[in-house]
Order: structure tokens, then C-alpha cells, then sequence
């Protein structure tokens, strides 16, 4: 991308339990370290036509479910060239079982072969040691393993293909989940990769919890502040490339 010339970005920040406000004050910070960066923020998909014209989509969501329509115009802005920096939940579509466990139902196919993976369990918060899988990427390069605390790690059912750039080892099982047992035998998690769709691509980073004290409502009335991987400099660092590559850098 040119120098002075207009990017719009399109941020659908709204994330059930999670700290919506906080995330996207921050990543409007970031974007506003870019002076040609032009952004719209959202709490949905519904504008279809508003994400069509964009260069990149930034999403902060968890339970948020695209319609059909909606679905078919976020495959079409990507499958014609878009960009789709997609953030820790936004694979997360949640319903509860009569027991109280969640579910994670496959409710919107078209969204998950969009974005790369369909998120289905993860255990309880813990610290993450997060490995380079690719030292050259422009993406990563230059920096090195690192550990973040109070971290969501995810199991995701894979969509399609994925260029992994970093990955995590863990096994525990999802105590509350109605697939408790879903990757237990797997010997690494991706934690950011790059996923082709049509003429365009997903960029999908899971690192990204957050949970004020008043977001786990009715489930629980206060919770303790978490700010997970945002703690770390490094995170930073990588929303900072996850920019810069939505915006048509490397």
C-alpha cells in the first residue's frame, strides 16, 4: 500500500465474556499509529456492503453469529481479494446443554470455511508457551518464543488449509465442555496462522483473552480483571504486524 493513501479498516469488536470496551480501545490505539488508516467499528456483520468497500475486517467477537446473508458477504469480500485479521473467539459459537456444559454446535459452516477453524473446547486458563513455527515470515520474524499467563488455549477443529506461524502444547481436558475430550491427543494447538480463501486470506491470531469484572453475567456477578496475552509486549507486537499486513504490507 502507497504511502498517503486511504486505508479503511472495518472492526467488528463485540465479545460475549469477554472485555469488549477494553479490546477495542486498544485496537483502535493501534490503528491510529497509522495516519492513513481510516477506521468503522461495528458490533455485527450487518453491513455488508460497508465490510465489501474495506481493505481489511478486524474482528474481537465471541458468540457472534453471522446470518446466512451475512456469511455470504464475508465470503465474497475475501474470496475478491479482502483481508481478515481475525482475533482470539471469533471462530466461538456458543450454546449451553441442559446440564449447564457448553456446546459448540457447527451452526454456520460457510463463517468457519471463511475463517479457517471452528473453535469446539478449551480448558481452564493457564500460562501458554507460545513456539515460532516460522522464523522467515514477515509475521514473525525476528521474534522469539514466549510465554503469556491467564491465556483461553484453544482447541480448534481445522477448515481448509493453514500456514501455521505460531504454535502451543497442551492437553488438558475441557472440563465443562461438552467435547471435554476434543485435542487431548494432539501434540500442538496453532496459535496464529495464515488461511487462503479465494484471491484473498485470513489472518487468525487465538492469543487475545480478556474479561473485565462484570462480563461472565448471570454465570457469575464479579469476576477477577483478566488481561491475558494484552500483558505482553510481544502481543502488541503482533497485532502491530497483523495491521500492517491487513493494511497490504508483508
Amino acid at each position: 500500500m502507497e504511502k498517503d493513501q486511504k486505508i479503511d479498516v472495518y472492526l467488528v469488536c463485540n465479545a460475549k465474556y469477554h472485555d469488549t470496551n477494553f479490546a477495542r480501545l486498544e485496537l483502535l490505539k493501534l490503528l491510529g499509529e497509522n495516519e492513513d488508516i481510516h477506521t468503522r467499528v461495528a458490533d455485527s456483520f450487518s453491513d455488508v456492503e460497508a465490510i465489501s468497500s474495506s481493505t481489511l475486517l478486524i474482528t474481537y467477537t465471541c458468540d457472534l453469529r453471522p446470518t446466512p446473508e451475512e456469511q455470504e458477504g464475508l465470503a465474497k469480500f475475501i474470496g475478491n481479494g479482502g483481508r481478515w485479521f481475525a482475533l482470539h473467539a471469533t471462530s466461538a459459537l456458543l450454546d449451553f446443554a441442559d446440564d449447564g456444559r457448553v456446546d459448540t454446535p457447527d451452526v454456520a459452516p460457510k463463517f468457519m470455511e471463511v475463517l479457517g477453524n471452528r473453535f469446539v473446547a478449551h480448558p481452564a486458563n493457564q500460562k501458554i508457551h507460545v513456539r515460532v513455527t516460522d522464523v522467515v515470515h514477515a509475521l514473525t520474524e525476528g521474534i522469539e518464543d514466549f510465554d503469556v499467563e491467564d491465556e483461553e488455549p484453544y482447541y480448534c477443529e481445522p477448515q481448509g488449509e493453514q500456514t501455521v506461524l505460531l504454535e502451543a502444547s497442551y492437553s488438558e481436558r475441557s472440563v465443562g465442555y461438552v467435547q471435554s475430550d476434543y485435542g487431548t491427543d494432539r501434540d500442538s494447538n496453532p496459535q496464529m496462522y495464515l488461511h487462503p480463501y479465494g484471491d484473498g486470506e485470513v489472518l487468525y491470531l487465538s492469543l487475545g483473552h480478556c474479561t473485565g469484572k462484570h462480563d461472565m453475567k448471570p454465570m457469575a456477578d464479579i469476576v477477577p480483571v483478566v488481561r491475558g496475552s494484552w500483558d505482553s509486549p510481544v502481543y502488541y507486537e503482533l497485532l502491530r504486524r497483523g495491521i500492517r499486513w491487513g493494511a497490504g504490507g508483508a
